[in-house]
């Protein structure tokens, strides 16, 4: 089976969790889908990157997805979710590169 990418993970959770919430109307089926690959993607940036980068991984995905908030009211709320998804994405990738 092949590995998926923990910021592709991380990606795919804030935009899961949206259209999840979004779609079912029911905004805490959301939350436990960004929750589970919140999760799932910690998971993987500690064993690749170590503990303190999932640390900071972890803080940026759960500021993005507070972010993504204020920031819809701006530009929109897929155009949000998509913009703080490709940041986590890109931070992701640069820490775990890195470590690798």
């Amino acid at each position: 089976m092949a590995k998926v990418p923990a910021a592709a993970v991380a990606a795919g959770g804030l935009v899961g969790g949206y259209a999840t919430a979004r779609w079912t109307g029911k905004r805490p089926l959301g939350g436990v889908a960004l929750a589970a690959a919140g999760t799932v993607a910690a998971y993987q940036w500690n064993r690749q990157a170590g503990p303190r980068a999932a640390v900071g991984l972890t803080t940026a995905y759960v500021a993005a997805f507070a972010g993504s908030h204020p920031l819809a009211k701006r530009i929109g709320a897929w155009p949000a979710v998509f913009a703080v998804a490709g940041t986590v994405a890109a931070a992701s990738w640069a820490v775990t590169r890195r470590a690798a």
